[in-house]
């Protein structure tokens, strides 16, 4: 389940909880609405976590300097002299 699937939960939950006067024999829909919010945040915590770890950051590599780069400067090759 992706972060979009958790959200959808967390607000399915919230709906069944807090914007619904419903009543059903023998289930609590605000217990309901509770545990999807509940699965919701454990879903995004999880999937965040996974993706932290995905990430890695590798740092820039140092650029390569030739003793010809430092050479060619226009004054010590022959050239002005």
């Amino acid at each position: 389940m992706g972060l979009g699937g958790c959200i959808i939960l967390i607000a399915a939950g919230a709906i069944l909880t807090f914007a619904t006067d419903w009543e059903m024999d023998g289930v609590n829909l605000d217990l309901v609405g509770v545990i999807l919010m509940i699965v919701g945040l454990i879903g995004v915590t999880t999937f965040s976590s996974i993706a932290r770890r995905k990430r890695v950051v590798v740092p820039p590599a140092t650029p390569v300097v030739s003793e010809e780069a430092h050479r060619r400067d226009g004054y010590s090759d022959g050239y002005g002299v």
